[in-house]
């Protein structure tokens, strides 16, 4: 009985080593002849194979984050039709066309660029090329004490065409207003209030801006909405800081300053903006009641508004803006 055990599990080995020696040389014939890799599709349509498409996906993301190159302006290029890949077994002789693929891939591509317009009185003058030769610009207008700082700001431009860009002493060349020598310094700042004149672009900044000023809590509340959140009650990023309380809460100067507006400025209802001076100021938006007036110097923590719900407001809130130069700051680099 034993012994007829043995042969059968004898036998059985035998078997399963020419079972294991028929896959082995099936796997090795495969592997001779075929080689792993992956078809490439493009809309359903296949345009060729790959054998890595992690490198080729990588080529195709760079392009997209940056463009080919030629222009450090591109911020990123839109493509439309990206590549579907299936693995696949290849017979060897056939070779692989990345660099088509790619081609393929871009040749539709939409490059969006990047640059900084200068603007004054809300106008497009002038263009450059980063933010800091924007910065460059408004420092160095302030610096000579140029007749039209407080109207001078600067707005991001995404577009798929790049307007012709200068250098910062030709924006500042042409940009420069010198003070009148005729006209006192204090009825040119009275004229400037009277008007009420405000920047409510939507430039903002992710740096911290060096105020050289302190801020205080205008009010005490809750944050409900943060600096650059979107939502669908807004078409661009937040500028600002919303805070809620109830309504006729009073709002405190967050420094002291002169009111360079008081009044109703659309989609931000009844607003008041207080100028601190070196371009600096606090924009406090939405209130129910506005107690100061332009032209009216104001204290560090002197009541100057209550909350409320005016403009485009889903509640009672105060929506705190800190800009400087034009450029929206994120208010809790300061205060809260």
């Amino acid at each position: 009985m034993v012994k007829k055990v043995l042969i059968h599990a004898r036998r059985g080995v035998k078997i399963i080593i020419l079972f294991m020696i028929a896959i082995f040389l099936i796997i090795g014939a495969v592997a001779f002849l075929y080689k792993p890799t992956y078809s490439v599709f493009i809309n359903g349509e296949q345009v060729g194979y790959t054998a890595n498409k992690s490198d080729l996906q990588y080529r195709i993301n760079e392009y997209v984050d940056h463009g080919d190159g030629t222009n450090e302006n591109v911020a990123f290029v839109q493509v439309n039709d990206l590549p579907e890949y299936k693995l696949c077994l290849l017979k060897r002789n056939i070779v692989t066309n990345d660099d088509e693929i790619y081609e393929k891939v871009i040749e539709k591509g939409i490059p969006y660029y990047r640059y900084y317009a200068i603007l004054e009185n809300q106008e497009e003058k002038c263009y450059v090329s980063s933010f800091d030769e924007a910065e460059n610009v408004v420092n160095t207008l302030k610096d000579k004490n140029s007749e039209n700082i407080d109207k001078i700001s600067i707005l991001e431009k995404y577009e798929t065409g790049i307007k012709d860009l200068i250098s910062v002493d030709e924006v500042v060349s042409k940009l420069y207003v010198e003070k009148k020598t005729n006209v006192k310094v204090a009825q040119n700042t009275a004229s400037r209030a009277s008007a009420g004149y405000i920047n409510t672009a939507t430039t903002t900044s992710s740096g911290k801006a060096s105020l050289g000023i302190s801020l205080i809590r205008p009010i005490s509340g809750t944050i409900t909405s943060r600096f650059g959140s979107r939502s669908s009650i807004r078409s661009s990023a937040h500028t600002g800081l919303d805070i809620s309380a109830p309504t006729g809460t009073a709002i405190k100067a967050a420094a002291s300053g002169t009111v360079s507006f008081a009044g109703r400025k659309g989609s931000y209802g009844n607003m008041l903006v207080i100028s601190h001076g070196n371009g600096v100021q606090t924009y406090y938006a939405h209130c129910s009641k506005l107690y100061a007036s332009v032209g009216q110097s104001v204290s560090q923590g002197e009541t100057i508004a209550a909350v409320g719900s005016t403009g485009n407001s889903t509640g009672p809130h105060l929506h705190l803006e800190v800009r400087v130069n034009g450029v929206a700051y994120n208010p809790q680099n300061y205060v809260y």
